[in-house]
Formats: structure tokens, sequence, C-alpha cells
């Protein structure tokens, strides 16, 4: 092998060992930081994890003489090296990235060695919640106080501080509204529609979903019902490509997904106001116009200009996305034996925002976690049994929107779902209601605090209850979220 070539090698070699040893600590870091929300520092497990991230810290040591880790706008820098995450451990990646802003840490770095001990108690500072206007200031002040020298921080500049991602996913979500608005009326004019830029629009809802999904599918409690089907096809898509990810498609399979998705009532376009906003019972032709969509949202999507860019999963989610798993439903086939996996998941999603949304015609909307126990009831004839596992698992016992009574007296609103199968029932909630009854703009709260006099829990939920029975309009605390 040539010279140069060697040391190529070399250096690629030294890269990615770096590469690995940082995301180690840094994962090692995660798990410590997770502990010490739930326990007092002389816990017996908090101990263990120190001593193994004492152990990744002499592993760091050992190839760079300088440990020093930044936050950088959207990333997390080890010395100079961008540390790349996969999406297997990305949810790391944005719990240290959102934790260090909350507290203004920009830099973090270990001039000296540091010993068990100063660790635990820097990382007890470093961890503690910060409701003060200078957190940064507050924590350096611990520091100092207690006398820990191997652990410096670094103050996050403001140009580096933290641009909420909420004002550009909303952006996105109400663009994607109006390309479809857009979409709709070239469709009728007979004009040619771009889908180059409808594919653009759907990666980058992939990206902030990549980025944020909990606040993504919080936008999907947005229910506009005098432009109920543009708002219910965007919907539809960004819990089709989120759902797509639990999974496993890949990213090009997820754009496809979601592209198909997000025509899938393009038929609707032809149905006369009248028949889709009808306040009571249709007639029998009526619903026999109604039953035409899919049939028409196949024939349009043929008939673009533009076909040769757009997936053909989308031709049979237009079709088929009414079409039960046991083969009932509309349209009607003769011979049909199988339902594209495209249409199975549209279908799950499709069902989900509509019972969720109030509609003129409809008596009873269903809450989100009264919709995901009714799609149960129907899991094996209505819908696929692996499919709507899945989105029962992605949308948690009180999916993001749901309003939640709390045994203090206090309703939150449920903004993030704990994944962990320990703590389902422990999401993060928004306080709006206090335990006075007083609708207020509380403070995000994690269900799996406890209280360290005690170790109970400080807050548990009691039940799901209607938002409507309390006047409370769920979309607006998450628009809320993107201006603030």
């Amino acid at each position: 092998m040539p010279e140069e070539e060697k040391k190529q090698a070399e250096t690629t070699d030294s890269t990615q060992l770096v590469q690995k040893l940082a995301i180690n600590f840094l994962m090692r870091f995660y798990i410590v930081f997770k502990i010490f929300k739930l326990y007092a520092e002389n816990n017996e497990l908090i101990e263990q994890q120190t001593a193994l991230l004492i152990e990744e810290l002499g592993k760091l040591k050992e190839v760079e003489p300088e440990i020093k880790f930044r936050i950088k706008r959207e990333s997390i820098f080890f010395n100079q090296q961008r540390v790349k995450f996969s999406l297997s451990n990305y949810h790391i990646f944005k719990f240290l990235l959102e934790e260090f802003r909350k507290r203004e840490i920009g830099q973090l770095e270990f001039p000296s060695e540091i010993n068990q001990q100063e660790l635990i108690s820097a990382l007890a500072i470093i961890s503690k919640k910060r409701p003060g206007p200078n957190p940064f200031d507050d924590i350096v002040a611990e520091l100092k106080e207690q006398q820990i020298a191997g652990l410096s921080l670094g103050k996050m500049q403001v140009s580096e501080q933290w641009l909420s991602p909420e004002k550009s996913s909303t952006r996105l979500y109400f663009l994607s509204i109006l390309h479809l608005r857009e979409i709709s009326e070239r469709e009728k004019e007979n004009e040619k529609i771009k889908l180059n830029t409808t594919r653009r629009l759907i990666q980058s809802i992939f990206n902030h979903l990549a980025d944020n999904e909990s606040f993504f599918l919080g936008l999907t409690n947005i229910k506009n019902h005098d432009e109920y089907t543009l708002n219910h096809s965007v919907n539809v898509s960004l819990l089709a490509i989120a759902l797509g990810k639990r999974l496993g498609l890949s990213r090009a399979e997820m754009v496809d997904l979601g592209v198909a998705a997000f025509f899938h009532d393009l038929g609707k376009i032809e149905t006369p106001l009248a028949i889709l906003n009808k306040p009571s019972q249709l007639t029998e032709e009526e619903r026999k116009i109604i039953e035409l969509h899919p049939h028409q949202g196949a024939e349009k999507l043929v008939q673009l200009r533009e076909y040769k860019h757009l997936p053909i999963s989308a031709i049979h989610v237009a079709m088929e996305h009414h079409i039960k798993e046991d083969l009932t439903g509309y349209p009607h086939f003769k011979i049909k034996t199988d339902i594209n996996l495209y249409s199975r998941i549209v279908k799950v999603c499709d069902f989900f925002d509509a019972i969720t949304t109030k509609r003129i015609y409809r008596q009873k909307v269903f809450t989100r976690a009264e919709a995901l126990s009714l799609m149960l009831e129907h899991i094996g004839t209505e819908f696929n049994p692996v499919i709507l596992k899945a989105f029962v698992q992605m949308m948690g016992i009180f999916p993001v929107g749901s309003v939640v009574l709390l045994n203090t007296g206090e309703i939150g609103l449920v903004v993030a779902i704990n994944h962990e199968p320990k703590f389902l029932l422990r999401p993060k909630v928004k306080i709006i209601v206090d335990a006075e009854g007083n609708k207020i703009n509380g403070e995000v709260v994690d269900l799996t605090d406890i209280q360290p006099e005690n170790k109970k829990f400080k807050r548990t939920i009691i039940k799901e209850i209607n938002p409507d029975d309390y006047n409370l309009k769920v979309a607006d605390y998450f628009l809320a979220q993107a201006e603030a």
C-alpha cells in the first residue's frame, strides 16, 4: 500500500475510533442524567453508572488529550469533530441537546482528572431543574461552591442558543395545507401539478419528524373544519410517515408513503360539499357518490402530467384506503386477495384522524385514547394486526394531545410519550388547569419525577378527560408553543 494511502487509512481508523468512544461516553452520560431525575446522589445505581462513565472518560483520554464537548446549532462536537448519531441512538442526542440548552450549557470540558464522588456531585448540580432566569450562572456558582475542578462549563452563545423547531414545524404544517389546496385548484383547472415540490415537502416533513416527533404529532390535533379534506390529508400523511418509521421502512420508502398518504383523498375534489358536510344521514344515492372518491382519486393520479414522479403506491392507496383487512369495505373488487402495505398503513391513520375530528354529521367525537380502544376492537377485521399494534405503541396509552386529570387535581395536556415500558402511563404533560380549576400556562412536568422525601411519584394520571367538557382547545396549546 502506498504511504499516502496508508496514512489516509490510519486517519480514517482514528476518526472512527474517536467517534465510537465519544458516542459511548455520551450514551453513559445520558443514562446517568436520566437516573439523576429519579434517584438521590447516594443511590447505588448512580454509583454503578458513574463508575462506568468514568471508565468511558478514561478511554477517551487515552486517544485524545483534550476532552471537550460543544453544542453548535443542531450538532454536538467532540473537540473539532462532529458526533454523528444514527437513528437507533438519535433520541439520546436530542435529549442531551434539549437538556443542555435548558441550562444554557454550550460546552462541557474535563481539563483535569476527576474522581467518582466529584463527578456524582457535579452531575447532581447540572441535572437539577433550573426554573430561574440564569440557569447557567446558578450551575457555575454551585460547582464553585463545591470546589469541583475536574469539570468546567462554557455558556452557550446567543447565536447558538435554541431556536425552537416548533416554529419551523408549524410553518411546514400550514405550507403543506396550502400546497394541497393549490394542487386541488390546479387539478380543477387541468393545470400542471408540481410533484417535485410535493416530494421536497414530504422530505422536509420527514426531517422535522425525526427532530421533534412529539410536537409534530401534537400538530395533528389541528382540525380545520372549513378545509377538512386538506387538513385531514396532511394529518394522515404525518401519522403515516411516523408509523412507517416504527415499521422499519427506509427513508425513501417513508417519503413514498408520505406522498401516497398526502394524495389519498384527492378524489374528494369531485364530491359536492353539500354531501361531504351534510348534517343528516346520507341517502343511498349520496352514499354511492361518496364511495366513488377512491376510483376518482386513482384516476386523477394516473392522469397527472408528472405521473412518472409519482410512486405507484399512491395509486394503490387512493383506491384501497377504505378496504378493510377482511377485504370488505369499498370499492368492492370481484377478485382481490391482498391489499398494498401502504394502503393498510394509511387506512389506520385515516380512520384515527377521522374519528377524532368533530364533524357536523357525527354526534360522537372520540378522544385520542378512546379512538385507539375502538380500533383495537376491530383488529384483524378492519385493520391489519401488526400495523395497528405498531400504531398503538407509537401513540401510547395517552397519545400526544390527550387531556388528563392528575391526582393533584390539576389538568394536564400530554406533550410527549415515555416509551419505556414501565413508564407508559407516565408521559410528559403541560399543566393547563391548576388544582383550583383556573386555566393557566403551566410548566411541562415529567410524570416519572418522584418526591425525594418519600420516593413516591409527584403526579399520577387518574383518567383521560374530554377537552370539550372543559372548553379546552388542544390545538391552541401547540400553536402557542410555536409562537413562544
